[in-house]
């Protein structure tokens, strides 16, 4: 039987086995400096491994998804347990390719965990056009790339007009109708949230669904005009289709003026504004009804981890988080009770879901900044800090159960630090 102290904790820095030191078949396991770190008994994972042959895997397998994956092809020795998959990913979801742009989606009919939150990826040329529509659901989107300029109809017949860009965001409360266009130079993508884990972007409400199935004789009715007009009308609904760019955007706003402007705007600029929080390993961006008003159902986080850096140990007492991953690489650990403990590797285009009052840290495995979304079903964002939690109770207390030094715990990051370094 193993002692505590004989115990090799792997880490995404170098653990006793990973991914770089196991693609062949004759690899053997690369042992950790660190000499504690599983309380397990037995412990689980390669640190049973006396023989090297006991973690090889001869066969068969996809070295190329294994290799995305050190954390679950060697996980480190404080894993434990199992848990419904944190991972899914855009990069693998089928795309619907128009002409004018395409769409993809991650919904809870593939992600069975994800019962809040379904998104969507989605992109459109300059002058692609996502036809006028509308939802059941909230939508709430970021832009990754490029400009678009949106459209909107409040409930008192208020429209609002606007271009967005890279960092930007939109929302659209349930039912509101609204259109999206792609602007030049080329177009822009996007990715989407709706409030609800089932929702797909492939049942909306479409306009020309409407016009279709609706008599002809009501058309004229309802628009006052000969029912010969509506004789051209598609047969088929346009989803995405090549337009022409739009004219200036002042010539847009004039042209549907008269009943004022919307109270709140229906955008927001979360990437280029100043982040919530900023440390020495990253910062933190949020945006939620307290500063973007309309967004009354979602609420969500940018997420910056520079090279070395972690999104601190911390849990969401509010609501399940879901990830959308921009760029860069990182490994994120959820923690349950029974023990569960499991750890996944993530890269760009990759969604990922912690259940809400789950533990969980992100760590940056890259040598480039790492940035990803957390996006909540809530009006406001709210986490629990581990290291707050430890600096905010008793020192004598928290001795007690970690076994240190009060004058170690004084050492611990203070005032809730999101990314550290501090």
């Amino acid at each position: 039987m193993f002692s505590r102290r004989d115990m090799l904790a792997a880490t995404a820095a170098g653990g006793l086995v990973t991914a770089a030191t196991m693609t062949t078949a004759n690899a053997t396991p690369v042992k950790s400096d660190i000499t504690f770190g599983n309380p397990n008994d037995p412990p689980q994972g390669a640190i049973n491994a006396r023989n090297p042959r006991s973690v090889i895997d001869p066969g068969p397998q996809n070295p190329a998804i294994r290799d995305q994956f050190p954390g679950a092809f060697s996980p480190p020795a404080t894993d434990t347990g199992s848990m419904p998959l944190s991972w899914a990913s855009f990069n693998n979801a089928p795309r619907r390719i128009q002409n004018g742009g395409w769409a993809r989606q991650v919904t809870q009919d593939s992600f069975a965990v994800a019962d809040t939150i379904s998104g969507v990826n989605m992109r459109l040329t300059a002058g692609g056009i996502r036809e006028m529509h509308w939802h059941q659901f909230a939508e709430w989107a970021y832009m990754t790339y490029g400009t678009c300029r949106i459209t909107v109809l409040d409930e008192l017949g208020r429209p609002y007009i606007a271009d967005v860009k890279e960092g930007d965001l939109w929302y659209f409360p349930a039912g509101l109708p609204h259109s999206l266009q792609g602007l030049g130079p080329d177009g822009c993508e996007f990715v989407i949230c709706f409030d609800e884990g089932k929702a797909s972007e492939f049942t909306t409400l479409l306009v020309s669904e409407w016009f279709t199935h609706t008599p002809p004789d009501i058309l004229a009715d309802n628009f006052g005009v000969p029912a010969e007009t509506f004789q051209d009308i598609p047969l088929r609904d346009l989803y995405i289709f090549q337009g022409k760019l739009p004219g200036d955007l002042a010539a847009d706003r004039e042209a549907v003026s008269g009943r004022g402007a919307p109270p709140h705007p229906f955008t927001f600029s979360l990437g280029s504004g100043a982040p919530a929080r900023e440390t020495k390993g990253g910062t933190v961006h949020i945006a939620d009804s307290r500063n973007f008003t309309v967004s009354t159902t979602v609420a969500a986080a940018l997420v910056t981890v520079h090279p070395g850096g972690l999104r601190e140990m911390h849990w969401h007492p509010n609501a399940d988080e879901w990830q959308y991953w921009i760029k860069g690489k990182g490994q994120m650990t959820v923690f349950n009770t029974g023990p569960n403990a499991v750890t996944m590797d993530f890269n760009a285009g990759d969604v990922g879901y912690v259940k809400k009052n789950l533990g969980h840290y992100i760590k940056n495995t890259g040598d480039t900044d790492l940035q990803f979304l957390e996006v909540f079903r809530s009006s406001y964002f709210a986490d629990v800090s581990l290291s707050d939690w430890i600096t905010r109770t008793p020192p004598a207390m928290v001795a007690q159960h970690l076994n240190v030094s009060e004058a170690t715990i004084a050492k611990f990051p203070k005032n809730k630090p999101e990314i550290m370094p501090v």
